[in-house]
């Protein structure tokens, strides 16, 4: 008896690997109206803790001032934390918020 080869099958898998990055969504900061803080507080606040220029320091307090909060700021986690705890620190009612997917 002979034994002949087997043919060998020779298949080609062709594997694809695709990589997606996902961006962290940005988050912000939002200040809060209340009755006691004076809005010139509320501008020299903007000033000092985010060097604004007066303008926009101005404008984001009537925001504030009109709508009930504003949001001042927008950027990575992190940063955001530190400019919230450092609003807070000037008695400012602040929070934050994930800015949604788009």
């Amino acid at each position: 008896m002979t034994v002949l080869p087997r043919a060998a099958t020779k298949e080609k898998t062709k594997t694809e690997t695709r990589t997606k990055t996902a961006v962290a969504r940005p988050w912000n900061v939002i200040v809060h109206d209340d009755p006691v803080t004076l809005m010139t507080y509320v501008t020299r606040v903007f000033i000092q803790v985010f060097g604004y220029p007066d303008s926009k320091a101005q404008r984001l307090m009537m925001e504030v001032h009109r709508e009930g909060r504003s949001i001042v700021w927008t950027g990575g986690r992190e940063q955001a934390e530190v400019y919230a705890q450092k609003l807070q620190a000037h008695h400012l009612k602040t929070s934050l918020e994930q800015v949604d997917a788009e």
